[in-house]
């Protein structure tokens, strides 16, 4: 018999557009792919509750995160990488404009282009913001008994190269027709 907490999981999930997952039966004996697959589900609602505790709006931090490490991308490249519609890196950005934390220039190369642009201020922010919400997601992560680090490990390596090799056009097993 499930747990509150695993029903509350099972019923989180459930309107996440998994369906009716009682018929996979408890979860403890779940393929490990469909618990990855769980875990993913749930993991961006919960990170980005984490952000939120922290003052600062989850889509903002991520994309003045992305312009610290490539500084001058455009909106929509902005909104391909944080996998968000264009509308949304548009409201965004308009409150961190607002906020000092960038600009919008006119790129150099197609004068009908628009350059997203990091300021000092949000340098600052995402260094003020960064240490905190990582430990917290340290925290949230630290799951893993110290025996099973290994296993683990392997594991989350392989699906990696998996879907490296999988968005690379090759075809896994069960995809052949």
């Amino acid at each position: 018999m499930p747990s509150n907490h695993q029903r509350s999981n099972i019923a989180a999930m459930e309107n996440l557009g998994y369906g009716d997952l009682k018929v996979l039966g408890p979860m403890e004996e779940w393929p490990v792919g469909r618990l990855f697959a769980a875990a993913t589900r749930l993991s961006g609602p919960v990170v980005w509750r984490i952000v939120e505790r922290h003052g600062i709006s989850p889509a903002g931090f991520f994309l003045l995160r992305l312009l610290v490490i490539e500084d001058g991308l455009r909106p929509g490249e902005c909104a391909k990488r944080l996998l968000v519609t264009p509308a949304t890196v548009t409201s965004v950005v308009d409150t961190l404009e607002r906020n000092g934390h960038v600009v919008r220039e006119r790129s150099h190369r197609d004068r009908r282009g628009v350059m997203l642009r990091i300021t000092d201020s949000g340098r600052r922010l995402v260094a003020e913001k960064s240490g905190p919400i990582g430990a917290d997601l340290h925290e949230l992560y630290d799951v893993v008994d110290e025996g099973d680090e290994a296993a683990v490990r392997r594991f989350l390596l392989n699906l990696i190269k998996q879907f490296e090799t999988y968005s690379e056009g090759t075809q896994g097993k069960g995809d052949r027709a």
